[in-house]
């Protein structure tokens, strides 16, 4: 057994995220089924969470995210990135929904 493969509880067995061993494995898999099989299996996870969890839950883990990062960055993070966005559209029409 490779020396960055780890054994995890709850029968979830593999290499570990980020090491050569875990990308080899995420290329073969996508020379096996294509690309667009990400796509379909990270779709099907994001429905199977909004099924079991409902709306609110995206809600929490957002405030939760927010709360971290401002934490992490300080409040005036926010201030910071509002004003890149706010420049780099410059000039740019706005899209309307």
């Amino acid at each position: 057994m490779a020396e960055n493969t780890i054994t995890r509880t709850r029968g979830k067995r593999g290499p570990a995220a980020g090491t050569p061993e875990a990308r080899r494995g995420g290329e073969a898999v996508r020379a096996k089924y294509g690309r667009d099989f990400f796509s379909r299996i990270g779709k099907k996870g994001g429905d199977t969470v909004r099924r079991e969890h409902g709306p609110d839950f995206y809600a929490e883990i957002g405030r939760k995210g927010g709360e971290s990062t401002k934490a992490r960055q300080g409040a005036d993070f926010y201030a910071r990135i509002g004003k890149k966005g706010g420049e780099s559209n410059r000039g740019k029409p706005v899209p309307r929904q």
